[in-house]
């Protein structure tokens, strides 16, 4: 997709790529010695994410524009893309046609994250980080391990708790997060940060 997505930006009048990396160290790297305008950003590298390149580009290259393009279509990476300040966040999944007009607003100075979305975004995070605060510690390992698809009874083993315990732990968290099942949790928990 780089290479496809790179000779497309190469055939605009406008527009060069100056490089290509795919990970946050060689990012870092590229950044200082080509000196890119806007970086697109994938938001899983092999040794960390778009949010650790963008925070690790900004150190080298303050003016650079981050645009995300990317398949993780979470409200967790929406919310990293954020809060590392990119200016667009694309799904990969988008016309090739969409990303380069993408590039252009971008370097224009427009922001395509509208404030609308921050403040959603903003919103959810404040709910989740409330949800997060009222669990306990043990709740948390409990919901974590579940989450990675162990049985209560292993759960219990590997606590050193016993299995009516741990059930009464699952029991508050399906209150306290308003979960119904465990894939419920596993998506919770994914939102939570709990796992990845």
């Amino acid at each position: 997709m780089a290479e496809g997505l790179s000779a497309l930006i190469n055939d605009q009048a406008d527009m060069k790529v100056v490089g290509n990396v795919g990970t946050v160290a060689e990012s870092v790297t590229a950044a200082t010695e080509l000196n890119p305008d806007i970086v697109l950003l994938d938001f899983h590298l092999p040794d960390g994410t778009g949010p650790d390149a963008a925070a690790a580009i900004r150190g080298v290259r303050p003016a650079a524009k981050m645009i995300f393009l990317t398949r993780e279509d979470t409200e967790g990476a929406r919310f990293a893309a954020v809060q590392s300040g990119a200016s667009a966040f694309l799904h990969k999944s988008r016309a090739a046609a969409e990303v380069v007009a993408a590039i252009r607003d971008v370097a224009r100075g427009k922001i395509l994250i509208t404030p609308r979305t921050i403040a959603t975004l903003l919103a959810k995070r404040r709910a989740l980080e409330a949800q997060l605060e009222r669990l306990t510690p043990r709740e948390k390992e409990v919901l974590r391990l579940m989450a990675e698809g162990h049985p209560s009874r292993a759960i219990a083993a590997q606590l050193g708790i016993s299995y009516t315990t741990v059930r009464t732990h699952i029991r508050s968290l399906g209150s306290k997060l308003a979960v119904h099942s465990k894939l419920e949790a596993i998506i919770k928990a994914r939102e939570l940060g709990l796992i990845n």
